[in-house]
């Protein structure tokens, strides 16, 4: 039976991705010295915030999350980040390969809120990485089946700058709201009353006269 460990060496973006992806790297251990024909590969990774100090600055960014600082022992909790997976080539010993990192830039998202908010001189993201899978070998009489133990986990501290990097990269100095069709009906018709330029311009506008009431 395999006894596989698995490591994350680094996460850091993937350059020619059309869509925005990072990379994860992992060194995958089989201690038993068995033979691994093929691993169908799933991952879970999660966010640990509790883990990680912040600025005044990010705590404000925060706010939507996890409340103010007071509340934060009973609301820092693990926030689910995405869902991956990938094929591992069959090895003995060790192998290292690229986990493909599917990101979002949807606000809506709560993981896209949290990494939006991290400022990049400040602690790196933890990552805890919970696998999955099936594991297939080389039997007596074919191919053995078994499943990835429940327990196989790895952690790893992220640098912001990577997130940014990645963002930066596919959205540069931009993002997207996703909003309801009377909403953007109705800031169409807002910027074209007032002879506004863009969107921005219409946002920024109301922005403006919000600040201005609440002074």
């Amino acid at each position: 039976m395999t006894e596989l460990t698995f490591t994350v060496t680094g996460v850091t973006p993937e350059p020619f991705a059309a869509a925005p992806n990072l990379s994860a790297r992992l060194r995958i251990d089989e201690n038993s010295g068995e033979t691994v024909h093929a691993i169908a590969l799933r991952c879970q990774v999660k966010i640990e915030p509790q883990k990680r100090r912040y600025t005044d600055a990010e705590a404000a960014g925060l706010l939507d999350l996890f409340g103010p600082r007071d509340r934060w022992k009973s609301t820092l909790r693990s926030v689910l980040w995405m869902h991956a997976g990938t094929m591992v080539q069959g090895f003995s010993g060790s192998r290292e390969v690229d986990l493909p990192l599917p990101c979002t830039y949807d606000f809506e998202v709560s993981a896209c809120k949290y990494l939006h908010a991290l400022a990049e001189t400040g602690a790196p993201i933890p990552l805890e990485f919970l696998f999955s899978g099936t594991v297939f070998t080389k039997g007596e009489n074919g191919f053995s089946v078994a499943q990835v133990p429940w327990d196989r986990q790895a952690s790893y501290d992220m640098p912001v700058a990577a997130w940014q990097e990645l963002i930066q990269t596919h959205f540069p100095n931009s993002g997207w709201l996703r909003l309801g069709h009377d909403t953007i009906a109705a800031l169409a018709q807002y910027k074209s009353t007032r002879g506004l330029l863009s969107m921005e311009d219409a946002v920024d506008t109301l922005l403006a006269g919000a600040r201005e009431v609440s002074t």
